[in-house]
C-alpha cells in the first residue's frame, strides 16, 4: 500500500538531528519557555519575513488568541462579524465563535477554493471587523486584492496559514500579508512538529505582546495577571524539533513541487479536474487535491489498487452538528467542492516508483 502519509519515514531523514536536539533539551533541565522556543520564534519570524513570531500550543490557539488579543485591545468586540470562506476546516470557525464573534461564511473562488475578494466585499456590513482568509492546500488566497478590500473598509486581516508555510505572492510569504497569521505545526504539515504546536506571526508590537501574555495565563510577570488568560505555549522539545526541520523546509517544498509537476503533466484522465495553480513559484503543495464527480468510487478504486487517499474535508462547517444553527444556509460551490475533492499522496515518503504507480492507476480509472 502506498500510504497517504508516512510520518515515520519522513522524520527518519532527520532522525539523528532530532534525537540530538531532544537530548539537548532534556540535558538543559529547562522545558518550558526556554532558549529553544526563543530561537525558533526568531528563526521562523525571519523565514516568514515578519517582526514577531509567538509560539503557542497549536494552530487553533494561534487563531483564537489573536482574535482574543484584538478584543482585549479594544479593536473588536462581542458580536462583531468575521468573514471566512464557507469551505474551510472547522478550526477557522471555532476560533471565531470562541471569541463571541459571528462567522460570516462566503463562497470561495471556484477554481482555487480560496477566499473570493468579490464575495468578501459583498458580505461586508457595518458589523464587519475582520477578514479571515484561509490558504488552502498550500496556495495563498488573493492577498493583494483582499488587503485592498480590508484597507478600503478599515478591517483587520487574520491569515489562516495552517497549510501554507512558505507560500507566497509577489515575493511576500504567508504570515506577512495580514495584520497577523496563525500557523499550525501539526505533524502532517509541511513544517510539522512531533506533536501539537502552533504560532502567530505579526509585525504589530502591541498585538505580539498581548498574545504572548494571554497564552501565559494572562501574565507578563510571574504571579501578576493582567488578563484572564490561558495556558498555550510552545514547549521546548517541540521548538527544538521544529528548529531542525525548518532548516530543510525549502527542500521539502521543492520536493513537493516536483511531485506536483509530475501529477499535473502526467495525469491525463479527462474525467478528473486537476488543481488550479495561480503561480508555480508560490505554491507549496501541502495537499494535492483533484476533483471527481464519482469521488467515492475513485477512492475505492485507488484503495483496491494499493493507493491510500484522504478527503480534506468531507463535511463543510455549516453542515456540522456543532453549528446546526447554520444548517439552513446553502452554499452550492462549497457543497460541490466537499462532495468531489480527493487528496492524493504527496511528500518525502514517496519514491519515484510510487508516483509513477499513482499516475498510472489514476489514468486507468474508467468510472
Amino acid at each position: 500500500m502506498i500510504n497517504f502519509l508516512d510520518l515515520k519515514k519522513i522524520n527518519e531523514q532527520y532522525q539523528s538531528e532530532l534525537k540530538n536536539a531532544c537530548a539537548s533539551v532534556i540535558e538543559s533541565g529547562w522545558y518550558v519557555q526556554g532558549t529553544e522556543t526563543q530561537a525558533f520564534e526568531q528563526e521562523f519570524a525571519s523565514w516568514c519575513g515578519t517582526k514577531y513570531c509567538i509560539g503557542v500550543a497549536n494552530g487553533l490557539d494561534a487563531l483564537t488568541l489573536t482574535l482574543r488579543a484584538w478584543r482585549e485591545l479594544g479593536r473588536i468586540q462581542d458580536g462583531d462579524e468575521v468573514i471566512v470562506p464557507a469551505n474551510t476546516y472547522i478550526a477557522s470557525i471555532l476560533a471565531i465563535t470562541e471569541n463571541n464573534l459571528k462567522p460570516v461564511l462566503v463562497e470561495p473562488e471556484p477554481n482555487t477554493f480560496n477566499l473570493c475578494p468579490l464575495n468578501t466585499e459583498a458580505a461586508i456590513t457595518d458589523k464587519t471587523r475582520v477578514i479571515l482568509p484561509v490558504h488552502l492546500y498550500g496556495q495563498l488566497s488573493d492577498m493583494p486584492a483582499i488587503m485592498r478590500v480590508a484597507e478600503k473598509y478599515n478591517l483587520l486581516v487574520l491569515e489562516d496559514s495552517a497549510q501554507a508555510h512558505g507560500a507566497e505572492v509577489n515575493g511576500i510569504k504567508a504570515g506577512n500579508w495580514g495584520h497577523a497569521s496563525g500557523f499550525s505545526f501539526y505533524p502532517g504539515k509541511n513544517l510539522g512538529a512531533l506533536g501539537d504546536a502552533g504560532a502567530v506571526t505579526t509585525n504589530d508590537d502591541e498585538l505580539a505582546r498581548t498574545i504572548r501574555v494571554l497564552g501565559n495565563y494572562g501574565s507578563e510577570k510571574k504571579y501578576q495577571n493582567i488578563y484572564q488568560g490561558v495556558n498555550s505555549r510552545l514547549d521546548e522539545i517541540q521548538a527544538a524539533m521544529l528548529r531542525v526541520k525548518l532548516k530543510y523546509l525549502d527542500r521539502e517544498i521543492e520536493l513537493r513541487n516536483k511531485i506536483s509537476e509530475r501529477y499535473l503533466a502526467e495525469i491525463t484522465n479527462s474525467s478528473l479536474t486537476m488543481p488550479h495553480v495561480v503561480s508555480k513559484t508560490g505554491h507549496v503543495w501541502h495537499l494535492f487535491v483533484i476533483q471527481s464527480d464519482k469521488r467515492d468510487d475513485l477512492a475505492k478504486f485507488l484503495d483496491e489498487n494499493g493507493i491510500q487517499t484522504l478527503i480534506h474535508y468531507p463535511i463543510p462547517p455549516h453542515k456540522q452538528q456543532a453549528y446546526k444553527s447554520l444548517s439552513d444556509l446553502h452554499f452550492p460551490t462549497t457543497e460541490a467542492i466537499h462532495g468531489s475533492i480527493l487528496s492524493l499522496p504527496i511528500g518525502a515518503h514517496l519514491e519515484e516508483s510510487d508516483i509513477s504507480k499513482i499516475i498510472s492507476v489514476i489514468n486507468s480509472y474508467e468510472g
